[in-house]
This record gives C-alpha cells, structure tokens and sequence, in this order.
C-alpha cells in the first residue's frame, strides 16, 4: 500500500489515481455518460435563474465552471464519480489545477474538439489542459 510523506496509509483509490502505468484511458461509453449526468445537473442548476428552453448558454456556463471548480483541483464532477472516472494530468496523475480546468471546459463547451480523439482516447480538450481521463478500479479492489 501507498504512503504518504507523514507515514499515514494513502487510501487505496488515491493511490492508485496518482499511478497511470495501472490505469488506462476512460472508454468512450463511461465519458459520454458522465457527460450526460453532468449536462443534466447543469440544466437543473441554471434552472434555477434561467429557463434553459429558452436561454441555453446559462448551462454552458455552468458546465465550463464545474470543470474549472471541480475537475481542476479535485479530478471528479459528479458524474466523473458515477461513472468511475478521473481527469488528472498527463505528466504526474495529479490535479490540473484551476486554470488548466476552465481551459478544458472552455474547449469543451465548443464540442468539436472533444469529439476529436487521438489512439489514447484524448480530446483536443484533454491535450490542451494537459489531461487525461482515466478509468478507476471498481469499488472494493
């Protein structure tokens, strides 16, 4: 198991988040459902100061800003966490930071390039922020 700099023991799913030789890139199905369940949420959320039948960049916004706040310091929007993925960097399998998550979101939000992927399964969203979408174990390993 995985420690720490204090010594204290690195919960199993840290550990194993931070080491991408063990963890390949994110299918196709798993992104596009996490996607799915965070477009839902953003439309309930923007809900709320605008009716999104008839103003839809409210929820654009607000998915640009879920993977600035979410995906940039902690990896995960809620429907990354439902469908068993993290976005981390490339480089090190750590956090892509603020920044880097509104960048990505921003690309994002313009779909073309999240929809062009290279053989490792990264959008031109993803090599931009300098990010991968990684699949997790699943629970109990």
């Amino acid at each position: 198991m995985a420690t720490r700099a204090n010594g204290s023991p690195t919960p199993p799913e840290k550990a194993a988040a931070l080491d991408l030789t063990k963890l390949g890139p994110a299918h196709f199905g798993r992104r596009f459902a996490a996607l799915l369940i965070d477009w839902a949420l953003c439309l309930v959320i923007s809900s709320f100061y605008a009716d999104p039948r008839v103003v839809a960049w409210p929820a654009v916004v607000v998915l640009i800003l879920f993977n600035a706040v979410l995906i940039g310091p902690f990896g995960q929007t809620p429907g990354m966490a439902l469908a068993r993925i993290r976005c981390v960097s490339a480089r090190d399998g750590g956090a892509i930071g603020v920044l880097m998550g509104l960048l990505r979101g921003l690309l994002l939000a313009l779909i073309i390039p999240a929809v062009i992927m290279g053989d490792d399964r990264r959008g031109l969203h993803d090599r931009a922020a300098g990010s991968i979408v990684v699949g997790l174990p699943p629970r109990g390993r």
